[in-house]
């Protein structure tokens, strides 16, 4: 190991450890299960907007989407950034102040399948059972695609063995998310936003300079087809171009329909402590996720002209997603403060991968120890036992995680992309419905929960496979049809109790307050 990857590696050293440190400071201030969960609701307007977007982000931004726009152009990073925008917007607009506002009026609901239990007064916890296992079928390889893009980063830049460096990497996320809890994952995500901040902004101003300047990245994907296109994707393997319909386009808009049901996202809502700060959050949120994600699929449209010109070899399939890895190595030989600008620019990396994995493994710990444990089976804990088992669940799944990205070829971008659509067709229409529409009741609930997660499966292995019209993203239809089950459903049943009802308009009555 020369000069220069001791210098980055040391900067990595000195970011973890910080970010343990965090988890080592917070873990006195968690006094019950609520607090570990939900930091007591008493976040700030700019750690919730930041948090949120950083815990949603994770390595797809830095890895996932510079890698697509690398290979293929503008149509599906674009396509799919113009839709996490728009849903990252009304996200903010239309549930966050609503959510936070229900969510306490429904008997202090600290989880998702607690809210959906709780606004549908199902005694039998059927909807929270069947909420708390979709969270541990989704978030347990989207936390794997968090491990797996660590294990590819050491890997690709010390040589280090795939799997003892995405074990390793775990062991980190492991430690200051058990011992800190929620407002350990929340400060270390606003603190990981700004690192991946200044990550992509070093990245774009030496990438542009390295490939001879802005005209030359621009030259360069002008003359390649359909590179920078909207309406057209570069094909690798021709070197021409295939046409994006509109149907493609809409189904890459889909993305934005993924955050009503995001679980790591919403609970941030959740723990926001003054209603009247969301605008404020909402403004930052989505301010930050614009930039970022522009500045992400630009990285890959550098890395393209970096390639031409010789000065990073050629990446093909899944090696895509290592570009930004390539361009910082570049930064590294250019002495000992480049190194450390590159250990930086790592840092951030792994600050993508921390900042979502430490929100899931939160997410699905609590559905197991809460929703599961103390929900459906009715198991009495005491408080100490509860933290306990909180836990120990969290350390489990984030071994399932492990296991599920012990293979090195794994897709970031397509793991992510299909437990995305998971959480945004099962969570997302109920979320909707449960938060503006007073009709709806607990057996379109779960009919709602059911047919969202059982299309997400069949349309992406069996329906999508048919090609043409039907290989479109998995989440758009069975959004749809998760959607169109809670109407239906809640319409042929019985009408929502009265108490459920009186609910439903004292939040509306604290909403125009």
């Amino acid at each position: 190991m020369d000069s220069n990857q001791i210098c980055m590696l040391v900067t990595i050293i000195v970011y973890l450890l910080a970010m343990v440190a965090i988890g080592v400071y917070y873990s006195s201030k968690n006094k019950n299960v609520s607090d570990f969960y939900l930091g007591g609701r008493g976040l700030g307007p700019f750690v919730s907007a930041m948090s949120a977007e950083a815990s949603d982000m994770s390595s797809w931004l830095l890895m996932g989407l510079p890698g697509v726009a690398y290979l293929t152009g503008g149509a599906e990073a674009g396509w799919t950034a113009i839709g996490l925008a728009i849903g990252t917007y009304l996200n903010w607009l239309i549930v966050a102040k609503r959510l936070r506002i229900y969510t306490e009026k429904c008997n202090n609901a600290i989880t998702i399948p607690d809210f959906f239990s709780n606004r549908y007064r199902d005694n039998k916890k059927i909807i929270l059972g069947i909420a708390a296992l979709i969270i541990l079928v989704f978030f347990v390889p989207y936390t794997a695609s968090g491990f797996a893009a660590c294990g590819k980063l050491f890997s690709s830049l010390f040589g280090w063995n795939y799997h003892i460096a995405m074990i390793v990497s775990a062991i980190i996320i492991i430690l200051y998310t058990c011992t800190g809890g929620f407002l350990a994952a929340s400060t270390t995500d606003l603190i990981q936003s700004i690192v991946m901040t200044l990550a992509l902004v070093i990245l774009v101003v030496f990438g542009v300079h390295t490939a001879g300047g802005f005209e030359n990245v621009v030259d360069n994907a002008k003359s390649l087809s359909g590179y920078f296109s909207l309406t057209n994707i570069h094909n690798v393997e021709t070197g021409g171009s295939d046409k994006y319909s509109l149907l493609t386009i809409a189904s890459l808009l889909a993305w934005g329909l993924g955050y009503f049901g995001m679980p790591h996202i919403l609970l941030r809502f959740m723990a926001i402590k003054d209603k009247k700060q969301i605008k404020t959050s909402r403004r930052i949120a989505s301010v930050w996720v614009v930039i970022s994600m522009a500045i992400a699929i630009f990285i890959g449209f550098i890395g393209n002209a970096l390639t031409a010109n010789g000065k990073v070899e050629a990446l093909s399939g899944n090696d895509s997603e290592t570009i930004v890895i390539k361009m910082a190595t570049i930064l590294s030989e250019n002495g000992i403060i480049f190194a450390c600008i590159a250990g930086l620019i790592f840092a951030g990396i792994l600050a993508c991968t921390m900042s979502t994995s430490d929100s899931q493994l939160l997410a699905a710990s609590s559905s197991m120890s809460e929703n599961i444990f103390k929900g459906v089976f009715k198991m009495k804990l005491s408080a100490k036992a509860s933290m306990l088992v909180a836990r120990a669940v969290l350390v489990v799944i984030a071994v399932l995680g492990v296991i599920i990205a012990w293979n090195p070829d794994s897709s970031v971008f397509r793991i992510v992309s299909f437990a995305w659509a998971g959480f945004g067709a099962t969570f997302g229409p109920l979320m909707l419905t449960a938060l503006f529409w007073k009709r709806s009741n607990k057996w379109g609930a779960m009919a709602g929960l059911l047919v969202g997660g059982i299309m997400v499966f069949v349309w992406k292995f069996c329906i999508s496979k048919l090609g043409g019209v039907w290989a479109i993203y998995e989440l758009l239809p069975a959004f749809v049809c998760a959607l169109v089950a809670i109407i239906v459903v809640s319409l042929l049943t019985g009408k929502p109790e009265k108490e459920i009802v009186d609910e439903f308009d004292a939040v509306n009555a604290e909403m125009k307050a």
